[in-house]
């Protein structure tokens, strides 16, 4: 007979792989995401003379832009962001990586939030994508994700992830 004990630890460990599995092919560009925070991760396009017949439009970095569309399309994704920054009382930045750094297990659905916030917010307003990469949330949600992993399954080996990021 299975306890109901027992039928948690599933469950939980059940939930584990499919996080994990939702975070792995992100966890590539942390380290890329970590050097480059508080640093731009868009310029302005500005060539000869562009800015006096046309309007000027932001250059986003292609590893940035990688990690975007990657994310986009993972199962982290929540379309109901703005609810999880209602619920949270979630102003700022500083809330943001109040928050973050407090997550655990059971606050996943907050980490998935505060990520889609700015991966699918910057689909329609761009500057969230440098904003996120600069202010280090993106960083930040990412090693919170793995260090929540890590604590319930084993330590996320970052050598040995498939295409990884160089760190320039």
């Amino acid at each position: 007979m299975v306890t109901g004990m027992e039928q948690n630890m599933e469950y939980r460990q059940q939930l584990i792989q499919e996080y994990k599995k939702a975070v792995l092919p992100l966890l590539k560009y942390l380290p890329w995401l970590e050097k480059h925070a508080g640093k731009a991760g868009s310029s302005i396009y500005d060539a000869d003379g562009v800015s006096e017949h046309s309007i000027s439009f932001p250059v986003y970095d292609s590893v940035l832009m990688s990690f975007v569309k990657e994310a986009a399309k993972s199962s982290l994704m929540e379309k109901n962001y703005s609810y999880i920054f209602t619920r949270k009382r979630i102003r700022n930045h500083a809330d943001e990586r109040r928050i973050i750094k407090a997550a655990q297990l059971q606050d996943w659905d907050v980490l998935r939030g505060i990520l889609s916030k700015y991966v699918l917010g910057g689909q329609t307003k761009g500057l969230l994508w440098s904003e996120a990469a600069s202010e280090g949330i993106f960083a930040l949600v990412l090693d919170q994700m793995k260090m929540i992993i890590e604590f319930w399954d084993k330590p996320i080996d970052m050598n040995n992830l498939e295409g990884e990021q160089s760190a320039e």
